[in-house]
């Protein structure tokens, strides 16, 4: 398809589309002379990833350019393309070491990954920044009196275990590896405001449940 074309069926102008693909974030179409070039499906799916990062999560455009450039290293194994592109998001705040419940809530967080098993998780440890925004978060439960610890958490971790093995049963219905990676990015960015609203509306239903809604 021609450049009018991907504009159409991607709801991107062509302006934007020209700024992704000078910035790198979409890779270019097949040359046919010198003025066109053709697109094709790829780069439809490349544009909603591109409209998800920036329009969506907020990425910013460099950001942007460094996930996707981990979600297209072909060098990568599966595992590691993956983590490279989700780590490479916007995280939260960093630990702050300065903080006395930052220690105790990281113990406690290498602790739950001890009682789960999930050995992956404790060998990369605080080199994950998802590891250090769970650490984070659970020093500013427990500075502010909430007591959660490893046992507490752990009912959490599995539920958020039971999605995960969703998530990649879902990725692995894509044709490529690209996709699978593209698929992760957009719904890290896209779903979890889902997941976290599923969570709100379940609270709801059990309290009803449980004591009525009087």
């Amino acid at each position: 398809m021609r450049l009018a074309e991907l504009s159409e069926r991607s709801g991107v102008s062509t302006a934007t589309i020209k700024y992704y693909l000078r910035e790198g974030l979409v890779p270019p179409g097949r040359q046919v002379n010198a003025t066109t070039a053709e697109y094709d499906d790829g780069h439809l799916r490349r544009l909603r990833l591109v409209r998800a990062l920036i329009q969506v999560g907020r990425v910013p455009v460099a950001k942007a350019r460094e996930v996707l450039g981990h979600v297209d290293d072909e060098s990568l194994g599966r595992t590691i393309r993956l983590g490279a592109a989700l780590w490479a998001l916007p995280q939260g705040p960093e630990p702050d070491e300065e903080d006395p419940a930052v220690p105790a809530a990281r113990a406690e967080v290498d602790r739950l990954l001890a009682l789960l098993d999930w050995d992956a998780a404790r060998e990369v440890g605080a080199l994950s920044p998802v590891h250090r925004s769970l650490v984070v978060a659970v020093a500013t439960l427990n500075g502010l009196g909430y007591g959660w610890d490893a046992e507490r958490l752990a009912p959490y971790a599995e539920l958020m275990h039971a999605a995960a093995r969703l998530d990649l049963d879902s990725l692995e219905a894509q044709a490529s590896e690209a996709e699978r990676v593209e698929t992760a990015v957009a719904a890290a960015v896209l779903f979890e405001p889902v997941l976290r609203a599923l969570h709100r509306l379940a609270q709801e239903e059990e309290s009803a449940r449980r004591y009525g809604i009087e």
